[in-house]
Order: structure tokens, then C-alpha cells, then sequence
């Protein structure tokens, strides 16, 4: 089977590449994350993955990278500064729906592939004590839009439209499609081989 790097220290990518079976070798890239004027949120985080899975190449080794944000009406929502800033991203986005985008680029043996995928997420109309509760746990402080679809945050959603391992931060559907691109498959349980 083919090794794995993946070029981001996040613990949900690291546990959804799992429920494959795949175990990669973690190595965060060192990648300056500034949105450039001009930039639609889409463009940005394209950007990044690519450059986060450049920065990590590795001869022999399948290279998976990504990068995710939220996008309400045009403002990008990243991780937040402190506990104050989580709140008022939270504010913003109850009782509304918002985009996240997951862009992932892949690499293998000199090819490279790359998209976004995007899906829509409503809030419920989350109280000032919920979102003061939800901010006390911690969660939301390493997550872009502060709150995470697969920890206690899932009871701040609604509903969504799209992808639900997106929200997450890697479309698994999106992955192998990308995976395909650079001439590897998955095989069941086993991880990723070339194609044939």
C-alpha cells in the first residue's frame, strides 16, 4: 500500500482518514494563512491547501492536504482568537445559514489534483446562554465558525445541504475522486494503491 502524509495537524481529518483505514504520517506544513484582498472564499482556501500539500511533497508518498472555512454573507469566519470572538461568530450565525468551504489537494509521484466542495449549513436560533455554555467547553476554539458539526455543536444545526464530512473538513467522496486523478485507488479497509 502507498504511504499517506497528511500535511494538517487536525485531529477530525487525521480520524476520518481512519474511518478508511488509512493511518497517514502527520505533518503539519508551515504555510502563512492570510486571506489576499480580493480572494473569494472559495479561491482562499484552495490557495492554502495547495500550497500546505507543495510544502509537504514527499517521493512515494500519497500527499493529502485541506483547508476549511466559513463564509457568512461574504465574511470569512476562521478559527477564533479567544473565547469573546467565538461568541460573536456563534451570535452571527444563529438562527441562519451559512457556506463551508473544504478545499483538498492531493499529490502523487509528480501529478497533483485539487477542488472545493461546499455545503450549506442552517443554525437554529441559538440563545446567548447557549452559545455562552457551548463556548465554556472549549470546542469551538480550533474550528473555522467556532463550533464543530460532529462534537456538541451538532445540536447548534439545523439542518444541511451538502456534505456532511465537509463540514468536518474532508469530503471523503471528494478525496478519493482526487486520489483517482493522481492515479491511486482505494481499496476497502486496506488504504491506497495505483490504479490497475
Amino acid at each position: 500500500m502507498i504511504p499517506v502524509v497528511l500535511a494538517s495537524q487536525s485531529p477530525r481529518r487525521r480520524e476520518l482518514l481512519g474511518l478508511l483505514g488509512i493511518v497517514p504520517e502527520v505533518a503539519p506544513a508551515n504555510i502563512e494563512e492570510v486571506h489576499r484582498a480580493g480572494e473569494t472564499p472559495t479561491q482562499y482556501v484552495l490557495r492554502l491547501a495547495r500550497e500546505k500539500c507543495e510544502a509537504v511533497r514527499r517521493p512515494g508518498a500519497a500527499v493529502i492536504a485541506a483547508d476549511t472555512t466559513v463564509a457568512l454573507k461574504g465574511q470569512l469566519l476562521e478559527k477564533p482568537r479567544d473565547a469573546g470572538d467565538a461568541a460573536r461568530m456563534l451570535a452571527l450565525l444563529a438562527g441562519t445559514s451559512h457556506q463551508v468551504h473544504t478545499a483538498i489537494a492531493v499529490a502523487f509521484d509528480g501529478g497533483a489534483a485539487s477542488g472545493v466542495e461546499s455545503t450549506r449549513v442552517w443554525f437554529r436560533n441559538v440563545t446567548a446562554v447557549e452559545i455562552e455554555r457551548y463556548v465554556a467547553t472549549g470546542e469551538p476554539m480550533d474550528k473555522a465558525g467556532a463550533y464543530g458539526i460532529q462534537g456538541y455543536g451538532a445540536v447548534l444545526v439545523e439542518r444541511i445541504e451538502g456534505d456532511y464530512f465537509t463540514v468536518m473538513g474532508l469530503g471523503l467522496a471528494r478525496l478519493i475522486g482526487l486520489l483517482a486523478e493522481v492515479g491511486l485507488e482505494y481499496r476497502f479497509g486496506q488504504g491506497l494503491a495505483r490504479r490497475g
